[in-house]
């Protein structure tokens, strides 16, 4: 019973995390951001089955207290995601050696990137109601806030009408790229924290794995390619899960690129000097330097730079070993 009891604490505490956010403060904001942490924390230390009863717990506490409709939207887009990456991490099988062979992280990464996409799709459809027209609205007064905000109408710089329209109207279809990269980024960082914790605890089951020799699979490259045709040749909710795979899988290109230049560096007597200059480009060129990263990254993927070197995490099924040196 002891799963049962961790993932009914777990589920209460990240709806109350959920709910907190109807207080529409900053500290509300943040901590409805680290919702999904608690899900994780049980999934990975005690059973992913824990982190089931969470996601149903949390879910029907969110139905009860707020709505149904919130209730089945923590539990799509808050916990189920946290449960099936903490699920995806932990999944292994032993070896002729008799060592376990773990799920590979750079496949892991991949399936951050699905789910961030799928999940951006599911708020989308929640958020709407299932009508595209509702959501494309709803995307246009917001990226006409936000272009108003940047450059007010009666500002001497002003843009002119048809180029704001243009840009609010490019700003409303994107955004799912952005919220699926945003996304992307956040569950990475949630598996990622919840991970360091249930490892400093000593209840992680597999050892912790080294983040820089991450390599997505070589089929994630073809996942832009169906990105690509979504976009262009197909409207309504088709074309959102297009603009959401792009913002995905580019975020996890670029946390591939960075995982190359991170393992790339290992032994040089430069690398404090080259990783600390290159995370203050990405910050201070406000996020361009990423398109380099994300090329590497994909480039990495597809060709694979570093395979003669590392373990091929892709070439023997879905449960090759981490190379470990």
């Amino acid at each position: 019973m002891n799963f049962i009891v961790t993932g009914i604490g777990a589920g209460l505490v990240s709806a109350l995390l959920t709910a907190v956010v109807v207080k529409a403060t900053p500290l509300a904001a943040v901590l409805y951001l680290l919702a999904p942490i608690p899900v994780l924390i049980v999934s990975l230390g005690w059973n992913h089955r824990s982190g089931l009863v969470a996601a149903v717990v949390g879910g029907l506490a969110i139905a009860a207290f707020i709505s149904p409709l919130s209730g089945v939207g923590f539990a799509l887009v808050t916990a189920l995601p946290a449960w099936w990456l903490a699920y995806l991490f932990l999944l292994g099988r032993p070896a002729q050696d008799g060592t376990m062979e773990w799920y590979p992280v750079g496949r892991l990464l991949a399936w951050i990137a699905g789910t961030a996409a799928l999940t951006t799709v599911a708020t989308a459809v929640i958020s709407s109601g299932g009508d595209y027209e509702t959501l494309l609205q709803n995307s246009r007064e917001f990226s006409e806030a936000f272009i108003n905000l940047q450059s007010p109408p009666e500002s001497p710089d002003a843009l002119d009408p048809e180029t704001r329209r243009q840009l609010i109207d490019a700003l409303a279809r994107g955004t799912p790229f952005l919220s699926a990269f945003g996304f992307t980024v956040f569950l990475a960082f949630y598996l990622w924290a919840a991970g360091r914790i249930v490892h400093a605890s000593k209840r992680l089951p597999r050892p912790w794995p080294s983040l820089p020799e991450l390599a997505m699979p070589r089929f994630s490259g073809l996942v832009l390619v169906l990105a690509f045709l979504l976009v262009n040749f197909i409207d309504g909710f088709a074309g959102v899960l297009g603009y959401a795979l792009l913002g995905a899988f580019f975020a996890a290109f670029v946390m591939q690129g960075l995982a190359f230049i991170h393992d790339w560096t290992r032994g040089k007597p430069a690398r404090p000097f080259i990783l600390t200059g290159l995370y203050l480009l990405v910050f201070l060129t406000q996020a361009v330097l990423m398109i380099p990263l994300a090329l590497l990254g994909l480039t990495d993927a597809v060709i694979g730079f570093r395979r003669r070197r590392l373990a091929d995490a892709n070439s023997r099924g879905p449960f090759p070993p981490d190379h470990n040196p």
